[in-house]
Formats: structure tokens, C-alpha cells, sequence
């Protein structure tokens, strides 16, 4: 019975078949991503001469800089038409059916869509195995058997993805089961704390604190330990200040608004600052990971060429990490841009439809829509540099942070993200006029 329920709610409605193609995608993605940087790193941890340590502790770093954006994205991508399941989910609970029901139906959905999403990326990851093994490092490239993860792993992550989702539906229905009609009618929006600021504020303390001890860590592990916690820490904690502050900013600009556009901007934020901070949040991950990039060169480039052979081959190397771990961001935030703003139409297409029966132009709705994402994109951009400044401050010192050639590369870098933003703005605009026409053919 379950089954057949679930299998009816699934069939394409008005939003189509990419209502249920945009969260396996987004499972897709990142699946392969998380494969791609984990098989890339696990060669380092083979060496175990002088020079290991450093490669490991960049390695570390740069997993701390990825896999916590991935999972972040993997907890957005389970949340990816989240409105539209809670909206039938409601309607059934109004109509009788029991909440062990509703989170059955809710729980299969989600595990469904997760594992087809998790095995397309493992197929994903083994074509760009090839790849991978053809960059370099220490003078020869990394080779297929050094990139190629075992099974228990291959099978682990698609298992933990689906796990991801599973705890995310369910967490998620918390609303649905309590209030159905306010899900329904969306009376409520959500509430976010001043906690997350006084949370975020002590977990950067703490990554300083912990960047500052570096330099008297005992050993080898413990000094990794601690690159990961401060760097995975304050890359983890962007997610929980952001929505806030992106919250705070919109109440602001709403009471301001003296244009259509302006108004419905803010209030497009107001109505899920949470969902407002996924179309931005791949943004401040590149953001925080320009500051990074900007010292690492500065530092390589700092040295110039009287260092010795060995030493130019350790540079050359961290040239090759930076470049790497930026692509591998920019790709996350490409795709994370891509589905979220394609999600965001999807999930706001029955008030699109509505303001086009009011006579509003698409142009309003388009301005207003590239200015819900915008305006809170410069924030982002600019808190989350703040914040990885503040992070490499005790390891790099201000010199480094703000050299000619630090700032070059952050400003490129930054550019660069906000321009992906912006493309993925130009390349939904034909949603967003389709969902538009969809009023203008019934009217």
C-alpha cells in the first residue's frame, strides 16, 4: 500500500520530471565529488619519508577545505524540493493519513532518489579515475592504483549518502506531522536563533586558538588533528551563521524597500533564509578557500628561486594542490548553484504563476530573484573571507595575507565565483519565464 502510494506521489505534477531529477543529480554529484577528492588525497597517505608529513598535513587541509562543503551540499541536495514533499505529505495527513504513514512514504522518497543519485556517481568517479591519476606529484603522477578506493569505500559512501537523506526527510517532518495545514498554507517562517552567532563566534575562537598552538604540537598526528578541527571547523560553521545574517540583512532591506523588485526580493529571502543561504553558500566555501589559495601562493612565491631542488619540487607541488582544490571548489560551487537556483524555481512556481496572473512583468520577477541571490552574495563573500583571514592569521601572519600577490589571487578567485553565480542566474531565466507562460496559458 505504502508502495503504491509512494509510487503515485512520485509521477511527474507541474513542476515535471525535474522535480524528482534535480535531488538525484545534486546525490550524483555529490557522490562522485566526494569519491574524486577522497581518491586523489589517500595516496598521500602512503609515503612515509621526511617530506610525508607536510604533503599530508596539505592533504588534510584540503579535505577539511572540500568534504565538509560536499556534506553541506549533500544535506541541501536531500533538502532539494523539500516544499513540494511537505505539501503533499500534508495534504495526505489532512486527508487521514497516520504520521507512521507520512514518514514512510517521506523516508522512501528520499532513500529512493539518494541511492539512484550515489550509484550515478560512483559511475561518475570511476570514468574520472583516469584522470586523476595523471596529475603529478613528487615528480611522477599519482597512477590509477594509487587513486582507485576500495570497495568497502565505494560501497560506504553511497550507503552513507542514503543514510544522509534518510535523517534529513525525517528531520524534516517534524512540521508536517504537527501542523499540517500551517505546512500547507505556509503560515510559519523558519525561525533562526542568535545562538548561531554566539556559536559561530566560539567555534572561530577556537579554530584561532588552535591554529596559534600549531608551532608547540608534539607530534605528527596531533598537528593534523588540529589542521582539521580549525579548518573543518570554520568552514562548518559558516553554514550555521550565514542563514542568520542573511536573515537579519533581508528584515532590514524589507522595511527599506520602496520598489516592487526590492520588497519582493527581501521577502523572497525572509521566507527561507535557510534555502536563500544554499544558493550562496558554494560562494562562501571559494571564498573561504580564495584566502587560503591567495597565502599559499604568496608564500611559494615568497621564496622566488633560491631554494634548493627539493624544496622548489615541495612548491611546485603546493602550486598544484592549490590549483587542484580551487577547480574541485569551483566545480561544487558550479553544481551546487546549477540545481539549487533550478530547485528554488521549481519550489516558488505556484507564486510565479500567481504574480504572472497579477500582471507582473517576468522582468520584475527576474530582477527580484537575481537580487534575492545577489544582495546576499556580497555579504557571503565578504564575511566568509573575514573569517579564513582571521583562521590563517596565526599560521601566515597579516604580511602574507595582504601581499600584492595574495590579494590578486583572492579578488581572481572571488570574481570568479560570483561570476558562476551569476551565469547559473542567466542560464534558469527560461525556467522562470516557462513557469511565468504557465500563468498566462490558463488565464
Amino acid at each position: 500500500m505504502i508502495a503504491r502510494v509512494a509510487w503515485l506521489l512520485a509521477r511527474p505534477g507541474t513542476a515535471g520530471l525535474a522535480a524528482s531529477m534535480l535531488p538525484v543529480t545534486a546525490f550524483a554529484i555529490v557522490t562522485a565529488l566526494l569519491l574524486t577528492v577522497t581518491g586523489g588525497a589517500q595516496s598521500f597517505w602512503t609515503w612515509t619519508d621526511d617530506t610525508a608529513v607536510t604533503y599530508q598535513a596539505l592533504a588534510v587541509v584540503a579535505l577539511a577545505l572540500l568534504v565538509v562543503p560536499l556534506a553541506s551540499l549533500g544535506g541541501a541536495a536531500a533538502r532539494l524540493s523539500a516544499r513540494r514533499r511537505d505539501d503533499r505529505l500534508s495534504t495526505l495527513r489532512l486527508l487521514g493519513a497516520t504520521p507512521a504513514t507520512v514518514s514512510a512514504l517521506a523516508v522512501l522518497e528520499s532513500a529512493v532518489l539518494a541511492l539512484a543519485g550515489a550509484v550515478i556517481g560512483v559511475g561518475v568517479y570511476f570514468a574520472l579515475v583516469p584522470l586523476i591519476a595523471l596529475i603529478p606529484f613528487r615528480g611522477d603522477a599519482l597512477g590509477v592504483a594509487g587513486v582507485l578506493l576500495p570497495w568497502q569505500v565505494l560501497v560506504g559512501v553511497p550507503i552513507g549518502v542514503t543514510l544522509l537523506a534518510i535523517v534529513s526527510a525525517v528531520l524534516g517532518l517534524r512540521q508536517v506531522v504537527i501542523s499540517p495545514l500551517g505546512v500547507r498554507t505556509r503560515q510559519e517562517a523558519p525561525r533562526l536563533h542568535w545562538l548561531r552567532l554566539a556559536i559561530g563566534v566560539v567555534v572561530i575562537a577556537v579554530a584561532f586558538l588552535l591554529m596559534s598552538a600549531l608551532q608547540v604540537a608534539g607530534s605528527a598526528l596531533v598537528i593534523l588533528a588540529m589542521l582539521a578541527l580549525a579548518f573543518g571547523g570554520a568552514v562548518a560553521v559558516l553554514n550555521l551563521i550565514g542563514p542568520w545574517v542573511i536573515r537579519l540583512v533581508a528584515q532590514g532591506q524589507a522595511k527599506r524597500a520602496k520598489t516592487p523588485t526590492r520588497l519582493l526580493s527581501a521577502r523572497a529571502v525572509l521566507e527561507s533564509p535557510k534555502a536563500a543561504w544554499r544558493q550562496v553558500s558554494g560562494v562562501a566555501m571559494t571564498s573561504f578557500m580564495a584566502v587560503f589559495a591567495g597565502t599559499g601562493v604568496a608564500v611559494v612565491g615568497s621564496f622566488g628561486e633560491a631554494a634548493d631542488a627539493a624544496s622548489l619540487e615541495l612548491f611546485g607541488d603546493i602550486r598544484t594542490g592549490i590549483l587542484i582544490t580551487v577547480i574541485a571548489s569551483f566545480l561544487m560551487v558550479a553544481c551546487s548553484v546549477g540545481v539549487n537556483q533550478a530547485a528554488g524555481i521549481l519550489d516558488r512556481g505556484e507564486l510565479y504563476r500567481s504574480l504572472g496572473m497579477l500582471g507582473m512583468p517576468t522582468e520584475t520577477m527576474d530582477a527580484a530573484r537575481r537580487r534575492a541571490v545577489m544582495s546576499p552574495l556580497r555579504i557571503t563573500a565578504l564575511g566568509s573571507a573575514v573569517t579564513a583571514a582571521v583562521v590563517m592569521l596565526p599560521l601566515t601572519g597579516v604580511t602574507l595575507i595582504v601581499a600584492p600577490l595574495s590579494l590578486v589571487v583572492i579578488a581572481g578567485v572571488l570574481a570568479a565565483g560570483i561570476g558562476v553565480v551569476w551565469i547559473g542566474l542567466l542560464a534558469t531565466r527560461r525556467m522562470l519565464a516557462r513557469a511565468a507562460a504557465e500563468a498566462a496559458a490558463t488565464a
